[in-house]
């Protein structure tokens, strides 16, 4: 029972750095253009992100039931993947490094078990669905691919939605253009939030899932008082389940409703308690409270000058990219979207905007995360059987 609420605990540690890491990923441009003060943009990011979290769970249940086998997960095993995750976020935080968190965890969830099972079979690889590719499970199609295409999706869109901008805006003045999309950016920013809500919250709700489900299945609760009993969490999802949104909009006076119609859930999905929603949506809502002031440098002042249109720019891009992702259950790194979409930006302005030292230490931050966290989390398990722990 200790290991279980142990698992719980690091799992909530992890959301509140998550919450302050990716925080400024979200707002590092409002404050940039100085539209917003950091004390101001971290108030909107901690609101819109609570709001985001309760917004689909397809991310959680990926993470929960689609990239590992879940009879290798034990808590010790998931200790070690949490731990792994937060020692490179720490890391790369320290050094100003906008690194992906996503894939800290994800590479720390896939080192551990790989360290525990000792084979690549425990890690799902490749589940392809041949009617709807966005339904398949596994390494392969929820993390490699959209780690490859969504920089490039938010790099070429941020590069292209500029341009256009660039055109529209031709013969404005641009005192005007500046004030006006002043005021525009605080809309962006808040949908920057909302969208970093709605991905990387769900992320550990998927971890925290996972440990209970194991959990119920090897018995490990059947020792716990019955006051505890709640913590028990079934595989699938139970007939008549609702997910926050739809439950609070089906409570609602019908005229209210608006013609709302509750998603149709596959039994077989893996279903998030809306306890561990609420939980991480509150946890991650402090850290992101606590703001990010080093990335906040790195992102919206060492890598290109922006003004109130650039961040504006940049921020739809790359909240589209998340909320995009987050619909189909993809762990995509709010690093990556909104990093490549200032990228795209700056290019738009001229690709000698963009200062390349700072793009290359990112770049490395992003190819190193996943082996390095998988690598740490590896070693941790190694050192855990070693002294008797596993």
């Amino acid at each position: 029972m200790f290991l279980i609420l142990l698992v719980i605990f690091i799992a909530l540690v992890f959301t509140y750095i998550n919450g302050f890491h990716d925080t400024a990923n979200s707002i590092a441009t409002v404050v940039s253009t100085k539209v917003l003060t950091p004390r101001q943009a971290v108030l909107l990011a901690a609101f819109t992100n609570l709001i985001g979290a309760f917004f689909g769970t397809a991310v959680a249940a990926t993470i929960a039931s689609g990239l590992v086998d879940a009879q290798v997960a034990t808590m010790p095993v998931l200790c070690c993947a949490l731990l792994a995750a937060i020692v490179w976020s720490l890391l790369t935080w320290w050094f100003g490094l906008p690194s992906s968190s996503s894939h800290a965890l994800v590479g720390g969830l896939c080192g551990a078990v790989l360290a525990a099972s000792g084979k690549w079979s425990s890690i799902i690889w490749s589940i392809p669905d041949q009617e709807h590719w966005w339904k398949s499970k596994g390494i392969l199609w929820k993390v490699i691919v959209p780690m490859i295409s969504s920089p490039l999706v938010g790099f070429v869109v941020g590069f292209l939605f500029m341009g256009l901008l660039y055109f529209l805006l031709r013969n404005w003045r641009p005192v005007t253009v500046n004030r006006t999309f002043g005021k525009l950016q605080l809309l962006s920013a808040g949908y920057m939030g909302f969208a970093h809500g709605t991905n990387d919250a769900q992320k550990t709700m998927g971890i925290i899932t996972l440990a209970l489900v194991v959990a119920t299945k090897t018995g490990l609760l059947l020792s716990a008082p019955g006051w505890l009993g709640w913590l028990q969490t079934p595989e699938g999802t139970p007939a008549g389940y609702l997910p926050p949104v739809a439950w609070v909009v089906a409570h609602l006076p019908v005229w209210l409703q608006f013609g709302y119609e509750p998603p149709k859930l596959d039994p077989k999905a893996q279903f998030i308690p809306v306890w561990i929603t609420v939980l991480c949506a509150l946890t991650m809502c402090a850290g992101t409270a606590a703001g990010g002031w080093r990335i906040i440098k790195t992102l919206g002042h060492k890598m290109v000058k922006l003004h109130p249109v650039h961040g504006f720019a940049a921020e739809a891009t790359g909240a589209t990219v998340l909320f995009t992702a987050a619909h189909f259950g993809m762990p995509v790194s709010t690093t990556h979207a909104i990093t490549t979409s200032i990228m795209g930006v700056g290019c738009a302005k001229g690709f000698n905007a963009l200062k390349l030292g700072v793009v290359e230490r990112i770049l490395w931050a992003w190819v190193l995360t996943l082996p390095a966290s998988a690598a740490a989390a590896y070693a941790l398990v190694y050192l855990a059987r070693s002294f008797g722990w596993l």
